[in-house]
């Protein structure tokens, strides 16, 4: 098989598909509102409820909003896995969905953040199946597409933006499993086992 006849829709897909299906999403299964909220750290970004953040920027519309600054802090803020979801809903996922394949308006100023682990994953999930079935549609004439004024690289073809974003995605939420990991490694057992 040539390059000319590669599927390359199937492809950039399966890349991000695999990936979630055979390492990330069982990882995220059981994840508690403690470990979505925990701050191993003082100061640590996080989703709080309204009124109680002391950043200088709270994002959101509902009854939970996200830490932020501009500009931002050097060195970063340190972000809790709220924090880190939150971004990956909206900034990665939300806003592109609504940019390029016709979801509802989305950004961080006016986005609902989930005030538990479990709605968190619900809009994570219902996020990922919109994007993938926005790529899909695209067949592989509109990967060659440029992405226009909507991104900060409108000449860029949209299977960059397709690989941008699925690298986003493997970084964020690889993150969140480190910080279950440490979370699991730091807090004592709650399985019956003492450590």
């Amino acid at each position: 098989m040539d390059a000319d006849e590669l599927d390359w829709n199937r492809t950039l897909r399966e890349q991000w598909e695999v990936h979630w299906k055979h390492q990330l999403r069982a990882r995220l299964e059981g994840l508690t509102d403690d470990e979505y909220f925990w701050a191993p750290v003082p100061d640590a970004w996080s989703m709080r409820p309204r009124g109680s953040s002391t950043a200088p920027v709270q994002f959101g519309a509902g009854d939970f909003t996200m830490d932020y600054a501009s500009p931002q802090p050097i060195p970063a803020a340190f972000t809790t896995i709220a924090w880190r979801l939150g971004h990956v809903i909206v900034g990665v996922l939300a806003a592109r969905n609504a940019a390029h394949f016709g979801a509802p308006a989305a950004s961080y100023e006016t986005w609902e953040y989930a005030g538990s682990a479990a709605t968190a994953l619900d809009q994570l999930e219902t996020q990922l199946d919109a994007w993938l079935a926005g790529v899909r549609s695209l067949g592989d004439a509109g990967l060659r597409d440029p992405v226009g004024e909507k991104e900060p690289f409108p000449e860029m073809p949209m299977a960059d933006l397709v690989l941008h974003i699925h690298r986003e995605l493997i970084h964020h939420l690889s993150e969140v499993c480190l910080l279950r990991d440490l979370y699991l490694h730091t807090k004592p057992a709650t399985n019956g086992v003492t450590r």
